[in-house]
C-alpha cells in the first residue's frame, strides 16, 4: 500500500468494548495527524461503549452480535459482508474479542494491537485486565504492546512493531494497563502509518 495525501486510507475498525483505541485514532485523524478515514465501526457487542464513541464522532456503525449467530461460520460471513460493503484499505482491530476468519484477499490488510509483548500472553482468553494480571503473576520485568498483521489464529501473525515498558515493583494490573495503553496510543497510529505509506507490508507470512 502506498500513501496518497489526496486520498486517505479507508479503515474499518472492529471492537467489542470501550473503544479507547478507536477514540485515539479518531482524535489523530481529526488533527490531520493520520492519513486515514474511518469508513465503518463494527462491534460484536451491542453494549460496547465504543458504539457511543463512534456515533459521537458521526461514524457509520454496524453491529454483528455473536450471540445472534448460530455458528462461527455465519458470524464470520456477516463480518466479511459488512467489511466488503465499504471497500476498505485496512481493517484495524482494537479490543475485538473474536477471531475473524477473513478471506485470503485481506491478508496483509488486517491489523491488531495486543497489550503484551507477543508471543507472550496472547491467545483466545488473553485480553483486557487479564493480560496484565498474568504479566504480574509471571513476575515479568518488562511488558508493552504489539501491533501485528492478523492471520487466522488469535493474537498471531507477523509483528509490525512493539513498544516496551518496565514493570514496576508497585504495579497493579490496573496501573500496568494504563501505562501500557499510553504506549498503545503511540504504537497503533505509527504502525498504521507505516502500512499506509508502504514502509512495511505482508509477504509470505512475514512483515517485510
Amino acid at each position: 500500500m502506498t500513501g496518497n495525501a489526496a486520498k486517505p486510507a479507508r479503515i474499518v475498525f472492529l471492537l467489542s468494548g470501550a473503544g479507547r483505541t478507536l477514540q485515539n485514532l479518531v482524535d489523530l485523524i481529526g488533527k490531520n495527524a493520520l492519513p486515514a478515514e474511518i469508513a465503518l465501526v463494527l462491534s460484536s457487542n451491542p453494549a460496547a461503549i465504543g458504539i457511543a464513541r463512534a456515533r459521537q464522532a458521526r461514524l457509520p456503525v454496524a453491529l454483528v452480535d455473536r450471540k445472534l449467530f448460530a455458528d462461527e461460520q455465519a458470524f464470520n460471513s456477516e463480518i466479511t459482508r459488512q467489511v466488503e460493503a465499504v471497500t476498505p484499505d485496512l481493517v484495524c482491530m482494537g479490543g475485538f474479542l473474536h477471531l475473524w476468519r477473513f478471506p485470503k484477499k485481506y491478508e496483509g490488510k488486517v491489523l491488531n494491537i495486543h497489550p503484551a509483548l507477543l508471543p507472550k500472553f496472547g491467545g483466545r482468553r488473553m485480553y483486557g485486565i487479564g493480560v496484565h494480571t498474568a504479566v504480574l503473576a509471571a513476575k515479568e520485568k518488562e511488558t508493552g504492546c504489539t501491533v501485528h498483521f492478523c492471520d487466522l489464529e488469535y493474537d498471531h501473525g507477523p509483528t509490525i512493531l512493539q513498544r516496551r515498558i518496565k514493570v514496576l515493583s508497585n504495579d497493579t494490573p490496573e496501573s500496568l494497563a494504563e501505562r501500557v495503553f499510553e504506549e498503545e496510543r503511540i504504537a497503533y497510529p505509527e504502525a498504521i502509518r507505516m502500512v499506509i505509506e508502504g514502509k512495511v507490508c505482508y509477504e509470505g507470512g512475514k512483515a517485510v
